[in-house]
């Protein structure tokens, strides 16, 4: 299976990826990276760089076609959530809709979402069930309760199975400092660091701990079964955390622990029932928490961090950051001063040469730096200005009044300032085309990737198709169900054969008679296609056009309630059924398709013709003394056929014990086959006369019994307990 892992280089995710590698499956991941490492997946994969909120992940989904979406991606930080809301739900909502609205329209066969213990809210009636009630605390708490309800709405709306797991504290190698089982990572980290442990309360407190193999189990123990739903996913075993800190000295020499005033708002208790879930999925958790709890601790030791070098490397980052900050003022400086030489000592130079060089300054600088060093550049020349001026015995007041010096500084002002706006301006340009020109190589990646994946999956399906016996097998294992001499047989196979072949679930098949009726034979199993039973052709003119033209009717102007297709059955130059397709997809809306359904039934009408010409080569082995009553075998067969197309397409049908009464039985069988409908037959069913009506329910059995009592014939319903007695 192609398995899709949002959030699939997080704690969590990257155990997932790993469990359905070693189980077989293609994995694909969707991470932004926000707090995922990619070090943490070193399985084959295909990775995806960027949110589940995006709408590119219709590509992503278009071009892998998952059959399991776990979504994993999601903002887990409470504090994050009660302090930016918005960010929370940018994820936790929008992108989950998001993940929902692809796997519904890509025909995933499994969504499951992760949720979380924290929709239980304050509730400490432990341990808590998936039936109580739900009363989040925070914004996190409530976008993750709001997630279930969308998973089982899109379960009732798109028919979408979708799986939720309320996890409780997670814990395990890999996991970082945030989240609800982030107090396993805070202390194995302060453990590493030699640091001292706090405890906010009297450590009494207690967490429902749960290994995150054991959740990677649940999860997939949950994406190949058939459940649907909510589960709590947990150990249903509350650990204090004292005792978690007692298990911890048992591996770690801990330094002290500081006892603090409780955090308001904390849970006291906490633990989930998930006696449900190991019914359903048969799973247990295999680790205790003493067992976790040294997995953990052997990964953290193994790659830990010295504090000096994390310090070493914030410092480092630090002096990067003051480093560039302060980097064109210093070199302003530097030019400043590097004028000031060649003003003092090289102005018999400058003067031959007819060059300012303050001039020069300022457009350097500008340039460079922009509008603010420019400025900068500005008013250090005139300041360099006036104290050449002065110092050559110019009275400052005086130069006040001196055009020629007013000038010289409105030069350089108007260079600063020109110059500064001019090179602002054409870094912003530069910038926003870059950053164009990067959003478009991005985008040309991300397209090439999902062509190179899309290629692949095409040669490989090429290479089946030529190489292999598997597509061709397909195609002579669908219609080989029309091979049957029976026509009721051919009829009930033909709706399979015409749904795989023409990849649809709106098909219906109406029989044709004298009366100018129509009469349903069968029709799709697909929830909210519900066709009439009973078609006056004088109310239908496009059905009386097939007729009558008996050719494929095509609906051209897009009329709404009537089939886009239409096409006559034909034996013996008599029009005898009418297939209909309707509601196709608009990709189906093309000559190829058209012509794949005028072919398919072309092969159902060939297939009618042979049966009807041999049940009348073999009349007399099928009727009773050539009467138009079946015998007990033919009518036997009969009954398995719309046993099983009731079965497939839910149509119905009822039958009806005739009582003879005053009549012969010829007289009967006559009678009654003179009144029935066409589509109707009369048989023995265990030495008795019986009527069935086909697609009947049993009030329409009821008004046929009426019908009959009128004409002096009586008629019992037969129950369908008393059938298979």
């Amino acid at each position: 299976m192609h398995v899709l892992i949002t959030g699939g280089y997080g704690f969590i995710g990257s155990f997932v990826a790993e469990r359905f590698h070693k189980e077989g499956h293609q994995v694909y991941i969707i991470d932004n990276l926000a707090s995922g490492r990619k070090e943490n997946v070193t399985v084959p994969h295909k990775f995806y760089n960027l949110g589940v909120e995006d709408e590119r992940c219709d590509e992503i989904f278009h071009s892998i076609k998952p059959d399991i979406v776990v979504h994993l991606a999601a903002q887990v930080d409470v504090a994050v959530s009660m302090r930016e809301p918005r960010q929370d739900a940018q994820t936790n909502i929008l992108g989950l809709v998001n993940m929902l609205e692809m796997s519904s329209k890509y025909n995933v066969s499994k969504f499951i979402f992760a949720s979380s213990a924290a929709v239980y809210g304050m509730n400490e009636q432990v341990p808590l069930t998936e039936l109580m009630n739900t009363e989040p605390l925070s914004p996190y708490g409530i976008n993750k309760l709001l997630g279930e309800v969308y998973c089982s709405k899109w379960n009732d709306i798109y028919q979408l199975p979708t799986l939720c797991f309320r996890f409780s504290n997670v814990y395990g190698p890999r996991q970082g400092t945030i989240g609800e089982g982030g107090v396993v990572s805070i202390y194995m980290q302060q453990l590493m660091n030699q640091r001292d442990l706090n405890v906010f309360g009297d450590g009494e407190q207690t967490r429902d701990f749960i290994y995150v193999e054991d959740v990677v189990d649940g999860i997939y123990r949950g994406a190949i079964g058939e459940h649907t739903g909510i589960y709590n996913l947990s150990t249903n075993t509350e650990t204090s955390l004292n005792e978690l800190i007692g298990i911890l000295e048992q591996l770690e020499q801990v330094q002290d622990v500081h006892y603090l005033d409780a955090r308001s708002g904390d849970i006291y208790r906490s633990s989930l029932d998930n006696t449900q879930i190991k019914k359903d999925l048969d799973w247990l958790p295999l680790y205790s928490i003493r067992e976790g709890m040294e997995k953990t601790h052997a990964w953290f030791r193994d790659h830990h961090t010295p504090v000096a070098a994390d310090r070493q490397a914030e410092q480092s980052q630090d002096y990067r950051h003051w480093f560039t900050l302060l980097r064109p003022y210093a070199e302003n400086l530097l030019a400043f001063a590097l004028i000031v030489f060649l003003t003092r000592y090289g102005s018999h130079w400058s003067i031959s040469a007819d060059i300012d060089f303050k001039l020069v300054y300022i457009l350097v600088l500008g340039v460079v730096y922009g509008a603010r060093q420019s400025v900068i550049s500005a008013v250090l020349s005139s300041g360099l200005f006036f104290y050449e001026a002065l110092a050559n015995g110019r009275d400052w007041q005086s130069m006040l009044y001196d055009p020629e010096a007013l000038f010289m500084l409105a030069i350089y002002l108007f260079f600063g300032l020109v110059v500064g706006f001019v090179s602002d301006k054409h870094k912003r340009e530069s910038v926003y085309i870059h950053n164009e020109l990067a959003a478009e190589k991005e985008r040309y990646t991300f397209l090439s990737h999902i062509y190179r994946d899309t290629r692949k999956i095409k040669e490989e399906l090429q290479r089946q198709l030529i190489g292999s016996k598997d597509s061709i097998g397909r195609i002579y294992t669908i219609t080989r169900k029309l091979e049957s001499l029976e026509s009721e047989e051919v009829i009930t196979a033909s709706m399979d054969v015409l749904e795989n072949l023409l990849d649809t679930r709106h098909i219906s098949i109406y029989s044709v008679n004298e009366s100018n009726h129509m009469r349903l034979l069968v029709q799709s199993r697909q929830s909210g296609f519900m066709l009439p039973k009973t078609i006056h052709l004088d109310d239908e003119p496009h059905f009386r056009q097939v007729i009558d033209t008996r050719n494929m009717w095509i609906n051209k102007d897009m009329e709404p309630n009537i089939p886009m297709y239409s096409m006559p059955v034909v034996h013996d130059d008599q029009v005898i059924a009418l297939i209909s397709l309707h509601e196709p997809s608009f990709e189906h809306l093309n000559m190829s398709y058209e012509n794949r359904f005028k072919v398919s039934v072309d092969m159902i009408s060939a297939s009618l013709a042979r049966a009807f010409r041999y049940e009348g080569a073999t009349r007399q082995d099928r009727y009773v003394d050539d009467l138009p009553i079946l015998n007990e075998a033919a009518f036997a067969q009969l009954l398995r056929t719309r046993e099983e197309a009731r079965k497939l397409h839910n149509s119905d049908y009822s039958l009806l014990i005739l009582q003879r009464e005053q009549r012969t039985f010829n007289e009967l069988v006559m009678l009654v086959d003179s009144i029935k409908r066409d589509s109707d037959h009369l048989g023995m069913l265990n030495g008795l006369p019986v009527l069935l009506l086909s697609h009947a329910t049993t009030a329409e059995a009821q008004l046929v019994i009426q019908r009959l009592h009128q004409y002096g014939v009586s008629a019992d319903l037969q129950m369908e307990e008393a059938l298979y007695a």
